[in-house]
């Protein structure tokens, strides 16, 4: 196994993201279409959160038991804002980094998305996911 093989070999370009401003809603219906659990927040290219599939969770267990989507997506964005949810300022791996360091990250278990960027601008994402899918490719 390669020590410092780029962050650029596993990490995905192809991103689903949410802007800062739009509802809670919004970012639960895209998680469901795309079937992803993280979602970062951005303002134009720039990285300002993440939001997960856990914080949504958190937020309308209560309202999802006989509640249909409708009405747990209004009280959602009745009750909450994206960026009062979101995670700010998440820890990120610069777009230089390596498998290594995304694992180190990773390893911690605070979270399971790693947001690749160049300077303040998103320019991927790495998640536990797809760390092991690599991991499971060598072995």
């Amino acid at each position: 196994m390669k020590k410092h093989e780029p962050i650029a070999k596993i990490m995905s370009t192809e991103l689903v993201t949410i802007r800062h401003g739009e509802p809670i809603s919004l970012a639960r219906k895209r998680m469901v279409e795309h079937d992803v659990h993280h979602l970062p927040v951005v303002s134009g290219s720039e990285l300002i959160g993440v939001i997960s599939w856990s914080d949504i969770l958190r937020l309308s267990f209560a309202d999802a038991l006989g509640s249909d989507e409708r009405a747990v997506d209004a009280s959602l964005d009745h009750r909450f804002t994206l960026e009062q949810v979101m995670s700010a300022d998440p820890i990120t791996l610069s777009h230089h980094g390596s498998i290594r360091e995304a694992a180190e990250l990773l390893a911690k278990g605070k979270f399971h998305a790693l947001p690749v960027v160049d300077g303040k601008n998103l320019v991927g994402i790495v998640t536990s996911s797809d760390l092991l899918r690599y991991l499971a490719d060598l072995f």
